[in-house]
């Protein structure tokens, strides 16, 4: 997601006295008032971290929760390295790659693949959504059955462009992006999500860069999800491509994975 801010006006509310301190500490990363009439508030309570839209009519609050609900459902029943994305990536027999998911968002991509048994590291440039993503990991780490795969979940904040460039250490086998998009998904989880957090985030209008800087890095290959009928992201052209109904996988090879690689 983008960093880019527009003008709302959000606060951090501590919903028990209990999480008055932990609150304080986030307003001060964050850089983020404690108090103040604002449209939307970043809360601390029993359920850890959730950004929610104040008002009458708002919608519930969004959290990362990697423990229970939809990551605890996929994760049961998904359907396991047959999904899309892990054919996409190069999950198979003997293969799982080591990727940087460089578009990071709430994590839920990124999840299944660690719940896989791949190595990954999350980079998440808009601060709200990376506090989001690192109280989620915090909680993960807690539960007795997920911590296994929170412990494969290494989180950087940052520009993923600038970060890659840097890159310090082994590269990454497989770089997965997955770039804003105006989503035409029309599920209430994904509209509930969007209203919330449109007001902070945008369209990735840097795509291209972010595409050509990942190409530079990965040494197997480069994975671009995509809208199904939106366009290519521009540069260089997708070797091939999976396609499921809503979504599909622009798949950018330099190099075949091996097992035990």
């Amino acid at each position: 997601m983008t960093d880019e801010r527009h003008n709302a006006s959000i606060r951090i509310q501590a919903l028990h006295p209990q999480y008055a301190e932990a609150a304080a500490q986030w307003a001060a990363r964050l850089g983020l008032p404690l108090a103040g009439d604002t449209e939307f508030a970043l809360q601390l309570g029993d359920d850890g971290l959730q950004l929610v839209e104040l008002g009458d009519k708002a919608p519930g609050p969004v959290r990362v929760d990697f423990v229970e609900g939809a990551a605890a459902h996929r994760r049961q029943f998904g359907g396991g390295s047959g999904q899309m994305i892990a054919k996409a990536v190069g999950v198979q027999s003997g293969i799982r790659p080591r990727i940087l998911d460089a578009t990071a968002g709430l994590g839920r991509d990124a999840f299944v693949l660690a719940s896989l048994g791949c190595d990954m590291t999350l980079i998440e440039r808009q601060p709200l959504v990376a506090a989001l993503l690192e109280d989620g990991l915090q909680r993960a780490a807690l539960s007795l059955e997920v911590a296994p795969i929170a412990a494969r979940m290494r989180l950087l904040t940052g520009n993923a462009i600038e970060l890659m460039r840097a890159w310090q250490g082994e590269a990454p086998q497989v770089i997965y992006l997955d770039p804003m998009f105006p989503h035409r998904d029309k599920s209430a989880l994904v509209k509930k999500e969007m209203r919330l957090f449109r007001p902070f985030v945008g369209d990735d209008l840097d795509a291209p860069a972010l595409l050509e800087a990942a190409l530079a890095l990965a040494t197997h290959r480069v994975v671009v999800k995509r809208p199904r009928k939106a366009p290519a992201i521009e540069g260089s052209k997708p070797g091939y491509v999976l396609e499921g109904k809503s979504s599909r996988y622009d798949i950018y090879p330099k190099k075949k994975l091996e097992p035990g690689a």
